[in-house]
């Protein structure tokens, strides 16, 4: 029986940035479903967007995994990943933080509560996320969509930069 994919955004703009984001890569391959593919994006740096003005740049990147449990359950699981590597949560929101590690998506999953929706309400109009997951998953329709994820790239209106590659052979 093949397990819901699950597409989670990874973003450092502290420290050693790929580094970071391989170190998140390798914690989300330990709970992969065993047998499934793991998906990683090639990795792009961005400007800092929503962050405090002098936030140094991310690097970003998209990764699918097959995973069993629930919404709460992988957030509840990422949000321990990020503490073990890192990141620190303050009171400034945006912050420049060592790792961010975001829920896009988990198979047909539509769920929202105080803490989590999925899919991510604010991929379509995020060029750091929607780049990396065209790159592996162009054709993917998201619940509650009727556009793949390279249509709505294609169409994205927006006055962030363009992404610049810094591997484009992902983590891996």
């Amino acid at each position: 029986m093949t397990m819901p994919r699950a597409g989670i955004a990874l973003g450092s703009n502290l420290g050693d940035r790929l580094k970071n984001l391989r170190a998140a890569l390798d914690a989300l391959r330990e709970i992969a479903t065993p047998g499934e593919p793991v998906l990683a994006a090639p990795v792009y740096q961005t400007e800092p967007r929503f962050c405090p003005p002098g936030s140094p740049d991310f690097l970003n990147t998209v990764v699918e995994i097959g995973f069993g449990g629930g919404p709460l359950e992988l957030l509840e699981i990422t949000r321990a990943m990020e503490i073990h590597l890192g990141r620190l949560r303050g009171t400034e929101r945006n912050a420049p933080r060592v790792i961010d590690i975001d829920l896009l998506y988990l198979g047909d999953v539509v769920f929202e509560n105080a803490v989590l929706t999925l899919p991510h309400p604010r991929i379509g109009g995020r060029r750091f996320v929607l780049q990396p997951l065209a790159d592996i998953r162009p054709e993917l329709v998201l619940p509650g969509h009727t556009q793949t994820i390279a249509e709505i790239l294609a169409g994205l209106k927006t006055d962030e930069p363009l992404l610049i590659p810094v591997s484009s052979g992902g983590l891996s």
